[in-house]
C-alpha cells in the first residue's frame, strides 16, 4: 500500500467479532488501540498483547477482552478495577509460537516510516510481533497494519531472519503518528542493590557473554563492568538497557560469543531517550525475533554465558517466584526460565538471580527468602534449574548443595531479622 490512511479508516478494518495482536510497550500500536477502543459496535474482540504502555480506553470496553503475556502497572490496575484482563501463561518465545499457531486476524505493529526504498523497520521491538506480522501480511484473509513513527530508531536485523523489516507494499495499511517512545529511566540503585551488583560483578569475569534483565541491579552491574577491568565481553540479551550502551561506549564489548559473532543481539529495547538515540542506525546491534534470541537450545552454545535476572521470592528449596506473588499476577514469565536454563547449561555458563533480602508490602517489611512457595505464589523457575542466588548478604551456587545444605546457605543470605524463623523451615 503506497499511502497512509486515517486512524478511523484503520480502526474500521477490525470486525465487531475479531482477534487482534500487537507488541509490548515500544512495539505497541498505541493510537490504533485507542481508535479501536472508541468503536461502540465491538461485541467480542480479543486483544493479545503484553506490558500495556497506557490505560487504553478499550480496557473499559465491554466488548473487548485483553490477554496479556506480561503484566505491568496498567494491567495490574485494570484488573483491580474489574476490567476483562487475563494473564496468558507462556514464556516470551512461547508467545510468538502461540501467535503463529492461533493466527489473530488483525496484527498491529509500531515501525519506522518507509525509507527511500520503501522499507518499514520494526526498530526497538522485533520480539514476538515481527514474525506474526510478516505472516499476517502474506495472508489475504488477514490484516497487517503498521503504525509508523519518525521517532522510532532504525535497527538492523540479520539477513537470515528478515532484517527486522517489511516492505510497505506488503502491508495492508499504515498510519502515521509521531510520538515519543515509552522510556524507562535508569533507576537509582539503593545501597542494598549496589552491594548486590558488586557481588555479581565479582562473578562475571573477562570473556563472558551477558544477558541483562530489567531493573536497577542489572544496569548497575553493567555500569560497574564498564568501569572495571573485565573485557572481551559479548552481549546476547532479551532486552537492551542503558547499561549495554555503557559497556559498548567503554570499549568492553567484542562479541566473540560463538553465536551471532561480531554483533550485540537482542529482541527488544527499553530504556532512556539517550539509549534510543545510540541504537538508531548502530550496526553493532541487531534486533532479532524472540525465537532466535530466547530459545535455550541456542543459549547453550554461547561462550561463558552469564544470565543476570531478578526475582520476587525464593524458598529454601531453591524454587523461584518471579512473576506471581501475594495472590496477584505481578509481571510474567518472559525470558526468566529460558535464560536460567540456557545459562546454567552453557559451557562455563552461570545463571545469577538477584533479589534484596526484604520487601515492603502494605507498610510491613517481609523476607523475600521464604520457607516454601505455596498459596499466593507461583513457581517461575523450578529448584533443579536454580544456580546462583545473590542478596546484599552474599552469593551462593546452589547446584552442588544437598537440600539441607542449600536451605542453610539461603538462610545465610536472608536478612538477620528473619534467619531464626527461616531456620525452623529446614527440610526434614
Amino acid at each position: 500500500m503506497g499511502n497512509p490512511i486515517t486512524l478511523a479508516e484503520a480502526a474500521s478494518l477490525v470486525r465487531p467479532v475479531d482477534a487482534i495482536l500487537t507488541g509490548f510497550v515500544g512495539g505497541q500500536a498505541d493510537v490504533l488501540l485507542e481508535a479501536i477502543g472508541a468503536r461502540p459496535d465491538l461485541t467480542d474482540v480479543t486483544l493479545f498483547t503484553g506490558l500495556l504502555a497506557a490505560p487504553y480506553r478499550l480496557l473499559l470496553h465491554p466488548g473487548v477482552r485483553v490477554l496479556s503475556g506480561f503484566f505491568g502497572p496498567v494491567e495490574r490496575a485494570a484488573r483491580q478495577q474489574g476490567c476483562r484482563v487475563e494473564y496468558l501463561a507462556a514464556d516470551f518465545h512461547g508467545l510468538e509460537a502461540l501467535a503463529l499457531r492461533v493466527k489473530p486476524r488483525v496484527v498491529l505493529a509500531a515501525t519506522t516510516p518507509p525509507d527511500a526504498d520503501g522499507w518499514l523497520n520494526f526498530g526497538i521491538h522485533s520480539a514476538a510481533i515481527y514474525r506474526p506480522f510478516v505472516d499476517a501480511a502474506a495472508d489475504s484473509a488477514r490484516v497487517a497494519i503498521a503504525q509508523v513513527n519518525p521517532h522510532m530508531p532504525r535497527i538492523e536485523g540479520l539477513a537470515e531472519f528478515g532484517r527486522n523489516r517489511i516492505h510497505v507494499s506488503q502491508v495492508d495499511a499504515w498510519v502515521e503518528h509521531p510520538a515519543d517512545l515509552p522510556t524507562l529511566p535508569v533507576p537509582t540503585a539503593t545501597p542494598e542493590e549496589l552491594e548486590i551488583a558488586r557481588l555479581v560483578n565479582g562473578l562475571v569475569g573477562s570473556g563472558s557473554t551477558l544477558q541483562f534483565g530489567i531493573g536497577a541491579v542489572p544496569n548497575e552491574v553493567a555500569r560497574a563492568l564498564a568501569a572495571g577491568p573485565d573485557d572481551d565481553l559479548g552481549i546476547h540479551t532479551e532486552m537492551i538497557c542503558d547499561g549495554v550502551a555503557a559497556l559498548h561506549r567503554a570499549g568492553k564489548v567484542t562479541n566473540r560469543k560463538g553465536l551471532y559473532d561480531g554483533v550485540t543481539v537482542a529482541t527488544f529495547a527499553l530504556g532512556s531517550a539517550d539509549l534510543y538515540a545510540w541504537l538508531d542506525g548502530n550496526l553493532d546491534v541487531r534486533m532479532l525475533p524472540v525465537s532466535h534470541v530466547n530459545d535455550p537450545a541456542l543459549l547453550r552454545g554461547l561462550r561463558r554465558f552469564v544470565s543476570i535476572n531478578g526475582a520476587l521470592a525464593v524458598d529454601l528449596l531453591g524454587q523461584i517466584a518471579a512473576d506471581h506473588v501475594g495472590g496477584h499476577q505481578y509481571s510474567g514469565v518472559g525470558g526468566h526460565h529460558s535464560f536460567v536454563t540456557g545459562a546454567r547449561e552453557a559451557p562455563n555458563g552461570m545463571s545469577i538471580i538477584c533479589l534484596r533480602s526484604t520487601a515492603t508490602v502494605g507498610g510491613k517489611t517481609i523476607s523475600t527468602i521464604v520457607p516454601r512457595i505455596g498459596a499466593g505464589m507461583t513457581v517461575t523457575t523450578p529448584r533443579h534449574h536454580t544456580q546462583w542466588i545473590v542478596t546484599e548478604y552474599g552469593a551462593v551456587d546452589l547446584t552442588p548443595l544437598g537440600d539441607r545444605s542449600r536451605a542453610a546457605a539461603l538462610v545465610a543470605l536472608a536478612h538477620p531479622d528473619f534467619r531464626d524463623e527461616l531456620a525452623a523451615g529446614f527440610p526434614a
